[in-house]
């Protein structure tokens, strides 16, 4: 496979830069199993449904992992400011391996100086990465405290302001996200609310579950290989609890269908099996691959010869997602993460 081979032309016009309000008001495209097409919105997601589906969210939450700091070496403090991005996490707590910009004048040693109270030691430097221990001095979590103080991290084809727009603090999380660790919002969550899932279960008599995958920011980054065969994924870690996987094991048991709110969810379910555990996952979903556990799929429109699409196609079909983004272009369909959303039946789920 060739990564031309997934490409597809798409209006600039048509990359979502804010919601939609209500969420509900967003397109849904339904891609029926052979590829059918019918024009919904997420209020009449019920329609795509079936008595008893189990939903499955994904609740990890994204936080504002972007900070502006000054750098300190010895006892000066430089003017300067560096804007600095966390980009993933370490196996020690509170250090994270950031992007720097600019990083150029950073060595191991020196200290950035983000607010009273939080700060961080350059522990190592290696090119553009640079490794951070961060410290807060009154003894909050240091995560709510970065939360707390620093810039929501949007995809770069969101447009924004420098410094970002406080509105995004509140759009860009989900309603389902319980503990802060994803440096990209689980998109497709981002259509639900309380009262709309609330509706949702008691109309369809629906089932619902969790998961959680931390999203890294290689969510965002392009195949620079032709055969797409050669490309690495990115890794991001997953965990599927006890509760959850029993109710995950109950539906497919009783032959009821398992539906990934996302492709964060699909990508965590089909790591993990289904099954209990905790692990670093970077699997490569592509078309040929088959799907164990997940039988549907409700996720936004995603980039143009990006992993995600391959993913889409690996579930739905090449021929038929190449047909439903065309004709959610010349529909105007809203794409990417504040954009419009797909339900996808799954053809050759195993």
């Amino acid at each position: 496979m060739r990564l031309s081979d997934f490409d597809f032309d798409l209006p600039e016009e048509l990359i979502a830069q804010h919601p939609l309000y209500p969420r509900s008001a967003a397109k849904l495209l339904h891609v029926g199993p052979d590829g059918q097409l019918v024009d919904r919105t997420f209020a009449t997601l019920a329609a795509c449904l079936r008595r008893g589906d189990l939903l499955v969210f994904n609740n990890s939450q994204v936080f504002a992992s972007r900070l502006i700091g000054r750098r300190q070496r010895g006892d000066v403090v430089f003017d300067g400011r560096i804007e600095v991005t966390l980009v993933a996490e370490t196996d020690t707590r509170d250090t994270w391996i950031c992007y720097a910009k600019p990083g150029k004048k950073l060595e191991p040693g020196d200290q950035l100086l983000f607010s009273p109270d939080l700060s961080a030691r350059v522990q190592a430097k290696d090119g553009a990465d640079i490794r951070l221990a961060f410290h807060e001095a009154s003894g909050a979590d240091v995560l709510d405290a970065i939360d707390a103080l620093g810039h929501m991290p949007l995809p770069p084809y969101i447009q924004r302001p420098k410094g970002g727009q406080a509105q995004d603090r509140e759009d860009y999380r989900t309603f389902c996200g319980r503990q802060k660790g994803s440096l990209a919002a689980p998109t497709a969550s981002l259509h639900f609310d309380e009262d709309t899932l609330a509706a949702l279960v008691v109309a369809k008599g629906l089932d619902t579950a969790e998961v959680r995958l931390d999203v890294g920011l290689g969510t965002f980054a392009p195949i620079r290989v032709d055969d797409v065969s050669a490309h690495q994924m990115h890794s991001e870690s997953c965990a599927l609890d006890a509760e959850n996987a029993a109710r995950i094991a109950a539906a497919k048991a009783e032959g009821r269908r398992v539906v990934a709110v996302g492709t964060t969810v699909l990508r965590a379910l089909e790591s993990l099996r289904g099954q209990e555990g905790a692990m670093s996952t970077d699997i490569f979903l592509k078309p040929g691959d088959r799907f164990a556990v997940v039988d549907a799929l409700i996720t936004n429109f995603h980039l143009p010869q990006s992993t995600l699409f391959m993913l889409v196609c690996a579930f739905s079909g090449t021929e038929s997602m190449k047909a439903a983004y065309s004709h959610a272009v010349t529909n105007r369909y809203r794409f990417f993460s504040y954009g419009d959303g797909c339900f996808l039946e799954g053809r050759n789920a195993a």
